[in-house]
């Protein structure tokens, strides 16, 4: 279990620096956004694996809450962007 919990982290970390890049060079906004919105799902897949690594299962509502701020806050952005041609 503790090797898998190691890898885990390992390739979910890989995922998170790969995200901030193209969040810090994203050449449009839906581009950033779609970063922001990985990165949140990276987030509660991180704490899923940190959740089932110490059996507490109280970090249940903070997986949900990332997970419905990440949805609405992507779906919120793309709604009412602005195009980035001006």
């Amino acid at each position: 279990m503790t090797v898998v919990v190691i890898v885990a982290g390992i390739l979910l970390t890989a995922a998170a620096l790969i995200t901030s890049y193209r969040i810090l060079a994203g050449p449009s906004t839906l581009d950033r956004v779609v970063g922001i919105d990985s990165l949140m799902a990276i987030a509660a897949s991180g704490l899923a694996v940190w959740a089932s690594y110490s059996e507490d299962t109280t970090l249940l509502p903070a997986i949900i809450a990332l997970a419905l701020v990440g949805f609405l806050g992507s779906a919120a952005v793309t709604r009412f962007r602005v195009s980035d041609d001006r």
